[in-house]
Formats: C-alpha cells, sequence, structure tokens
C-alpha cells in the first residue's frame, strides 16, 4: 500500500465542493490486484482520514476527499497508469461527482451499504455510458440487488469474512454473471488456491508475500552466483576484474545488466557495448544500482511483478530514510531489497541468511529481529499494510519523521515504477 501524506494550501485547492481535513493532511493508500498469471491489473486507491487502522468517518466526506486527491496527485502516478479502483458512496455517484476522473481507466467501487434504489441504478446505467466500469464491492446477497448485478463489471467478495458454505450461497446467486469475479483478502497461499478453484480470476491481498516453503530445497546454483556479486559490490573499492568474471558466467544477468545500463533511465550518454565497458563508464555507485536492480530481476523471474515492485520500493525507501536515523545507505538498499528474497526464491528467510554476504545485524533484521538496523524496514512494512497505528508507533519509538518518511516513500514508489519499467521492457 501507499500511504501519502501532504500540505494542501487553499490555492491548490479552491473553494469547492472538497473540504480540507485537520491540519491540511491527506492520506492515500493503495492496495494492488491481481490476475490469474500474478500480473498486478490495477490498484484499489482507499482513504484513510488520518493515523489510524480503518476509516471511521462520513463516507461521503470520504469520497470527496478521495475524488480531491485523485486531482491533487494524478489519478495515473497514484495507479500507475493501470486501472484504479475507487470506493464510491451512493451520493458520489448519484450527484455526478465521480465524473473528474478519468472513465477509462476508472473502477467504480459501490459500497455494500449503499441500497440499490432506483436512483443509484440510472446513475450507474449513466455512468457506465460514459466509459467508467462498475464494480460492487464487499458483495453480500439481498433482495433488489439484480438491477445493479447485470451492471457490474466486477465482483469483489470478501474471504475473510465469508466461510466456503458462504461462498458457495453467493456463487450460486452469481452463476449467470459475466462479471469478474475478485476475491479480497487473500492472504495465504491456501487462500490462493482455494479461490482459484471457486471460479475467481482476480485477487486482492497479500498472498504473493508469502511463498511456498519446499522442504529440503537448495539455493539454485545461479542464486549462488548473485549472492557472490552482491558481495562483492559491497567492496570499497570495487573489484573491477573479480566483478566482469562474475557477470559473464551468467548470459541471462550479463543481457539484463547491458540493457538496463543502456535504458534512459540511467542517463549515461554513450553506449554501453560490453561488461567491461559498463564497469568503467559507470562509476561504483551506479554500478550497484544497476547491478542489484538486474540480480533482483533474474530472481524474481516467473513470480508476479508485484513481489518485483515491492522489493524496489523497499530498498530505494531504506536507502533515502538512512540518514534520518544514521544508518549506511547501501546496506539499507540491500536489506529492502533483500527482504523479498523467500517469495522470489521461495525458500524461508532462515534458510537463505547464512548465504548471505551481510554483516550479522543485517541478517538478523532480515530474519525479523528487533534492531537498530531493522527500524526503517519495520515500519516501513506496517505502512505497507496500511497499520496506521503500529506504524506510528515505530516511527515514535524511533524518533522519525513521519512526514519525510511518507516523502521519501512517495519518491520510492515513483522510483521503482521507473525502473520497473525498464526491467520489464522486451528482451529485458
Amino acid at each position: 500500500m501507499v500511504r501519502i501524506t501532504t500540505q494542501v494550501t487553499q490555492a491548490e485547492n479552491p473553494a469547492g465542493p472538497f473540504p480540507e481535513l485537520p491540519n491540511g493532511l491527506r492520506y492515500v493508500a493503495r492496495q494492488p490486484i491481481l490476475d490469474l498469471r500474478g500480473q498486478v491489473r490495477g490498484y484499489e486507491l482507499l482513504f484513510r482520514s488520518g493515523p489510524e487502522e480503518a476509516f471511521r468517518g462520513d463516507g461521503d466526506l470520504a469520497t470527496r476527499t478521495m475524488l480531491d486527491n485523485m486531482v491533487i496527485f494524478g489519478l495515473d502516478q497514484l495507479s500507475c497508469g493501470l486501472t484504479a479502483f475507487v470506493n464510491c458512496t451512493g451520493e458520489s455517484l448519484i450527484s455526478g461527482m465521480v465524473e473528474v476522473l478519468p472513465p477509462a481507466g476508472t473502477v467504480l467501487e459501490v459500497l455494500e451499504s449503499v441500497e440499490p434504489t432506483e436512483e443509484l441504478v440510472a446513475a450507474c446505467k449513466r455512468l457506465k455510458g460514459l466509459g467508467f466500469r462498475i464494480a460492487l464491492d464487499d458483495f453480500t446477497w439481498k433482495p433488489g440487488i439484480d438491477p445493479l448485478l447485470e451492471l457490474a463489471d466486477y465482483i469483489k467478495v470478501d474471504f475473510l469474512a465469508t466461510g466456503p458454505e458462504k461462498r458457495r450461497e453467493l456463487l450460486w446467486h452469481l452463476h449467470r454473471t459475466k462479471a469478474i469475479l475478485l476475491a479480497e483478502k487473500i492472504e495465504t497461499q491456501e487462500d490462493y488456491r482455494q479461490a482459484c478453484e471457486e471460479g475467481f480470476t482476480f485477487f486482492q491481498g497479500y498472498y504473493f508475500y508469502r511463498p511456498i516453503l519446499l522442504k529440503n530445497r537448495k539455493v539454485p546454483a545461479n542464486s549462488l552466483l548473485h549472492l557472490d556479486l552482491l558481495k562483492q559490490v559491497q567492496c570499497e573499492p570495487l573489484n573491477v576484474p573479480q566483478l566482469s568474471h562474475l557477470i559473464k558466467r551468467d548470459p541471462a544477468l550479463t543481457l539484463r545488466m547491458l540493457k538496463l545500463a543502456n535504458s534512459p533511465f540511467f542517463g549515461i550518454r554513450q553506449e554501453v557495448r560490453s561488461i567491461q565497458m559498463a564497469l568503467v563508464v559507470m562509476g561504483d555507485e551506479m554500478l550497484r544500482r544497476v547491478l542489484t536492480l538486474a540480480i533482483a530481476s533474474e530472481w524474481n523471474a516467473g513470480r508476479p511483478s508485484a513481489i518485483l515492485h515491492v522489493a524496489f520500493v523497499r530498498g530505494r525507501f531504506c536507502e533515502l530514510a538512512a540518514s534520518l536515523c544514521g544508518l549506511a545507505p547501501t546496506e539499507q538498499y540491500l536489506l529492502g531489497m533483500l527482504s523479498l528474497l523467500p517469495a522470489m526464491l521461495r525458500l524461508s528467510m532462515r534458510e537463505l541468511t547464512p548465504t548471505l554476504p551481510l554483516r550479522g545485524a543485517i541478517r538478523e533484521a532480515l530474519e525479523g529481529n528487533s534492531n537498530r538496523e531493522r527500524i526503517l524496514l519495520d515500519w516501513l512494512e506496517h505502512y505497507e499494510r496500511a497499520e496506521w497505528v503500529a506504524c506510528d508507533a515505530v516511527a515514535e519509538a524511533g524518533c522519525l519523521n513521519q512526514m519525510q518518511m511518507a516523502k521519501y516513500y512517495t519518491q520510492a514508489v515513483l522510483w521503482a515504477e521507473a525502473a520497473l519499467g525498464e526491467t520489464s521492457s522486451p528482451g529485458v
């Protein structure tokens, strides 16, 4: 999830239908939506009125503020150019308030609390005519819902709130629908497997962070080579001949690294045609960055792209925020990036840490032990899940500036999106 805070002045937000929040703070969270192949197909954008676990205020105020946020931040920036799923109250649909959003890239989620009145159905028909898509959020069967079901493009079912029997009943009512079935709050691989068997094709939750752990599985040979490379990139200065020798042993990594080195993202003026040339023209810091990104991309091959995106965000965020608590940026970058290693290699962190070329304190932080080196990652993991209370507790204990942390996180999201665009481009 993304939680964005900013100060909005009256000049930026002229008098209109959108009220100011206390202290001008804006909080926006997002959660990825994946398909059967594990590809991110969109993001649900969520409003929070402050540092709390869930929204507890007025629904229409929340929707107005969410729409205002999207105008201020830009819908494409919040959703990374993918489909945006937006919670909507009845009032926001009927009044046409949601028409400030681009129809082609927006799914309007009708909240479960909204009554399917004739006025609401007419409003949804009109909005569909404009090009919006409609989703029924936290769907439960109730009398009078048929007209909305006929309009729905997505039907979202909460897996935590519904057991197998309840879902069988719901799916019986939905057997004629052409809408995409989206399973929410998929927390484990077993949830995901069950949802697939029941006919769901879109998923929302944290299952992609939790790998299947296979007994007696060894670290793949190419990953051991990559770990040797990670050890080398921490040397000061870099051992160029040794790095060149190791990189050439992995043709796929060599190709990916050359693609990255020549991408506009890194801005190298002359064409890089060989690993030797890359090592010379990049300089130590850029070489560390390119090589780490290339290795992470190789590790994540065949895994959901969301995993790699989170890894990039974590690495960049920890690197940027390291100065707030006197930690080493390069080491924090590796800590953030490697925190998703179990999901990439499908091995437990305890199986992996003995092979990692890191200080003992960093290995302990990766295993989940609380120490000084882990404070940024700890804060970030709560932040991603919109666990605002726990997030604020970590910040308070570590004397962290949350406004600055939120700023770094936004920068990390944008940086990761650019980096992911390069690593996922054809041939990379």
